[in-house]
């Protein structure tokens, strides 16, 4: 389980909020920003340090889908301070090195364009950079793919992925729960991305599957 630790601490010294290590959040052109704010929600809930990358058409889709802009989403998360933000064409950024010390990466949601660059080993952007050196690195990465109904070349690439050690995780409902609407789903794909990081073991309480109701 991931359990590195890191302290914040104030000009003078003094030991501030105790963090855990970072994790690289990519997000692409795909549908479903809902999906990668939940992400980044949850994550900076649990003290886990966050390293945003967001590509231009992730910028746009985020702007048709969510009630707030991608700019303003980041300005309130940049109020905490286990939070930074990088361009997609930042190649001086850290993350993009491996020497940094990050504990993975999620890609959320991650389009079959994303999906096919990594399996290639296609750098030419800070996201699919960042996903070469946990690779690399041998440090977990997961992929929240979106798209549907899938073709040979969109499920041969993610096979590939899965044998290199990725974690191809769809937004999968949970059907045999109450979930009725599509912030439930994201919240649920978002501890699901938890679990295979390696944040935490197990899902909320409330999102266990505790047998037939009666």
């Amino acid at each position: 389980m991931f359990n590195v630790v890191r302290y914040n601490y104030s000009t003078n010294g003094v030991k501030m909020k105790k963090t855990r290590s970072r994790i690289v959040v990519g997000i692409s052109g795909a549908s479903g920003s809902l999906l990668a704010a939940k992400t980044v929600d949850a994550l900076l809930n649990k003290n886990v340090g966050v390293s945003l990358i967001a590509s231009n058409p992730a910028r746009m889709v985020w702007q048709h889908e969510m009630s707030m802009s991608y700019g303003e989403s980041v300005e309130e998360w940049s109020y905490d301070n286990n939070f930074e933000h990088f361009a997609i064409g930042d190649f001086k950024a850290p993350i993009a090195s491996g020497t940094y010390p990050t504990a993975g990466m999620a890609i959320v949601p991650s389009s079959m364009a994303t999906i096919s660059a990594v399996a290639k080993g296609l750098s030419d952007n800070l996201i699919r950079r960042a996903a070469d050196v946990c690779l690399k690195e041998r440090r977990p990465l997961t992929m929240v793919p979106r798209e549907s109904p899938l073709n040979a070349i969109h499920l041969g690439n993610m096979k590939y992925l899965a044998t290199l050690g990725v974690t191809i995780l769809p937004s999968d409902p949970p059907y045999y729960l109450p979930i009725t609407t599509l912030e439930e789903v994201a919240n649920f794909t978002a501890q699901r991305v938890l679990i295979a990081l390696g944040i935490t073991d197990q899902l909320p309480e409330e999102m266990q599957y505790r047998g037939p109701i009666v």
